[in-house]
């Protein structure tokens, strides 16, 4: 079987081995796809650091982009030489959620440890999130890819598998934004500065940016926020309020803090949404008066990857990048070795980088 070199986990919170696994080769209706790069996305942090459970020895590694390099019996569009970017969104596309337009929710499970990953004695070596990138190479299901321009380079074409869609997504899937609406993003991290530019790109009228750093807040600007406002202020919503006029018609959280999630009803209108986008540590708990969102009609709502369809919402994602309307190239903080990925990983956490990518 061949082997490739990847970054494995062995253990919760101890640093990626970078060691040779196994890769095998694609079956039915699966690809092989070599990979130019990855970014490394907070929930592959979270994971690793043991935030949500799971089997190991694993990969992680869900942002990535690369070439086509094998195909499976039964694959259709799809070419070797291809240029795709590749994401976790496995759909089955017959459960009752993909049937219904939904599936970054599919129903059907997907057992990452009989993925095509293995050790090189033939051991359990568990495939994260369906795809498990943080390798040379990925074999995944064809519903998981979508064909990009060959001239797209690889590593901003990486960020549009999760960070990107999950926060233009959650505007304009979740929120259902139109034209002259007010938006407050809690978090000016990778899928914050997304959300901001997913609002920007529908038309908000005012979009204010809360995150807990001046320079990020600055940033955000930068993507097509109006105002900035420190999370650290006292009650930061009053602040924003006084930027908007009034409150918000839609709160995307994009951060996995659960303060953040109690505090963001206090940002709403009359009618307006929660939009829960960041994912907080299994076991956390935040706290609502659930007698207020019933008098004032607001909601909250879960948002998973931006509930997008890729294979109808990377094409246009991609093709304002190519317009120049929306900005992936300003969202790469460093590019980094398969080596370096345990340094990539620490200033991740740092908290100041908006996307670290590792190039293959």
């Amino acid at each position: 079987m061949p082997q490739i070199k990847a970054a494995v986990c062995h253990e919760f919170g101890a640093p990626l081995t970078v060691e040779m696994v196994e890769l095998r080769a694609p079956q039915t209706g699966e690809v092989e796809v070599k990979l130019d790069a990855v970014a490394i996305c907070h929930s592959d942090i979270s994971f690793a650091d043991g935030a949500w459970g799971g089997s190991l020895p694993a990969v992680y590694g869900h942002e990535a982009a690369g070439i086509v390099s094998a195909v499976g019996g039964g694959v259709t569009g799809f070419n070797i030489g291809d240029s795709v970017i590749v994401t976790l969104i496995r759909a089955c596309g017959t459960c009752p959620s993909c049937a219904g337009g939904k599936p970054t929710i599919c129903g059907t499970p997907y057992d990452g440890d009989k993925g095509p990953l293995s050790t090189t004695d033939g051991g359990k070596l568990h495939q994260a999130m369906a795809c498990g990138a943080f390798a040379e190479k990925v074999v995944v299901d064809q519903s998981q890819i979508v064909t990009i321009p060959s001239d797209m380079a690889k590593d901003a074409a990486a960020l549009v598998s999760c960070g990107v869609i999950t926060g233009v997504g959650a505007v304009v899937n979740a929120a259902q934004m139109r034209a002259g609406q007010d938006v407050v993003v809690i978090g000016a991290g990778g899928v914050g500065l997304n959300a901001v530019q997913g609002a920007r790109i529908a038309g908000a009228r005012r979009i204010v940016a809360v995150d807990m750093s001046e320079e990020k807040l600055e940033i955000a600007k930068q993507f097509g926020a109006t105002d900035g406002i420190l999370a650290t202020n006292s009650n930061p919503w009053e602040a924003a309020k006084q930027a908007l006029g009034r409150g918000a018609d839609a709160v995307l959280v994009t951060v996995g803090a659960p303060q953040a999630y109690t505090d963001a009803p206090n940002y709403l209108a009359p009618g307006g949404k929660v939009i829960m986008v960041g994912m907080p540590a299994s076991g956390a708990a935040s706290t609502y008066e659930a007698g207020n969102f019933a008098s004032a009609g607001q909601s909250m709502v879960g948002s998973k990857m931006g509930d997008v369809v890729i294979q109808r919402d990377i094409p246009w994602i991609v093709d304002l990048y190519g317009q120049g309307r929306l900005k992936l190239d300003e969202l790469i903080s460093n590019r980094w070795t398969l080596e370096q990925i345990n340094e990539a990983i620490a200033d991740t956490k740092t908290g100041s980088a908006k996307r670290n990518v590792i190039i293959f």
